[in-house]
């Protein structure tokens, strides 16, 4: 039997990884700098997240949720505490697509309503709601249109109030920072006016923070820039460094049932270990406070490179929008440069996603980098 092909793939085998560091079969080194697509938060391997992990298989690694778990009720309170976002409750699942598909229903539910709005360019995942809300018609089957979806422009406040105040829609589903889509960004404005608007006309407001969440912002959520309160916040990727986990943040506001939401895997033993590492990991490094420093120092090194047109996005969730599409120079950068970047639905744009304990080093090492392939072709 062969694999059902997913992602055109790069001639490389990926055996090992230590840090920001990985390592294919011959023993060659890359830098890491896109994480398998902002999964890596704390690094590879890192030895408490490696820990963590052997101790509880040995004692424990699944059961139902039809029983106590007293790591997931450690996992809840650590994730509250650390985001600010101590009175939500917290759904567990197993992927980022999973938690919007659970919100969305969730928010269904809680309004008796059915229409959903979304963005141009926004990404929410491959399962049937979270793809209907998706913004890429190639991946969107003809069983997924069958949702009521309304894709609007980022930033038009004017469409939004046209829109919610017809009072028949369900949720506004909004990325805090694209990914996929291009590193594009609501204003302070913007998410203000949004969540105003949902307010007044009983509209459910979803921040999926699946990719800009857990400090790869530079604040735990890239939402807390802009001073707003989500109903829902989904959460994956870099909340188990790897291991397959994600969830959904849930107001007081809604009311639990019992039979509403459920999983078999999700919030398994494993899983919130894992998860509950890494949150140990991101405070006693205290990694969310240094995103900001390395942030800084590798945009002052990005902006003046040949081709650049803009840096685009937060933190160590960055976009390099060129004259030129990349994915030629991506694919140097790996078999040349031996450094993982990623792209985007943006042929222009080049995504950098380091894990949040990157060194200066690293990222100057890819910026030089950088800087010696443009010099030598595109200019």
């Amino acid at each position: 039997m062969e694999l059902f092909n997913v992602y055109p793939l790069y001639d490389v085998t990926l055996v090992k990884g230590r840090g920001s560091r990985v390592y294919d079969e011959s023993g060659t080194q890359y830098l890491d700098l896109y994480g398998g697509h902002g999964v890596i938060s704390i690094g590879h391997c890192h030895p408490r997240y490696v820990e963590a992990i052997k101790k509880q298989v040995e004692a424990l690694g699944f059961y139902s949720n039809s029983v106590r778990n007293p790591v997931q009720e450690a996992l809840s309170e650590k994730l509250g505490k650390l985001s600010g976002c101590e009175e939500y409750s917290l759904f567990l699942c197993n992927s980022g697509a999973e938690a919007n598909e659970n919100a969305l229903k969730l928010a269904s539910f809680h309004t008796d309503r059915s229409k959903i709005v979304a963005f141009s360019n926004s990404f929410h995942g491959r399962t049937s709601a979270a793809v209907a809300v998706t913004d890429n018609k190639r991946i969107n089957a003809p069983l997924n249109r069958q949702h009521a979806v309304q894709l609007l422009p980022l930033n038009d406040l004017h469409a939004m109030e046209k829109t919610l105040s017809q009072k028949d829609v369900a949720a506004v589903i909004v990325e805090g920072i694209q990914g996929v889509g291009g590193l594009n960004e609501g204003t302070t404005e913007f998410f203000k006016g949004l969540e105003s608007l949902c307010r007044e006309n009983g509209t459910v407001l979803i921040l999926d923070e699946i990719q800009s969440g857990y400090g790869r912002s530079g604040k735990f959520f890239a939402f807390q820039h802009h001073g707003i309160r989500p109903d829902l916040i989904t959460v994956a990727k870099g909340m188990g460094n790897g291991f397959p986990i994600g969830g959904v943040l849930i107001a007081p506001s809604f009311q639990p049932s019992f039979g509403l939401l459920g999983t078999t895997f999700g919030g398994n033993h494993l899983a919130c270990a894992a998860a509950l590492s890494v949150l140990e990991v991101i405070q006693n490094e205290r990694l969310v406070a240094g995103v900001s420093d390395l942030s800084e120092f590798l945009i002052d090194r990005l902006k003046s490179l040949p081709g650049v047109q803009r840096v685009k996005g937060r933190g160590l969730m960055l976009g390099l929008e060129f004259d030129f599409e990349v994915a030629g120079l991506r694919k140097r950068m790996i078999h040349e440069k031996k450094i993982f970047t990623g792209g985007s639905s943006n042929p222009r744009l080049l995504r950098i996603l380091p894990p949040l304990n990157v060194s200066k080093e690293e990222l100057a090492q890819f910026a030089e980098s950088l800087d010696e392939l443009l010099k030598e072709e595109w200019v």
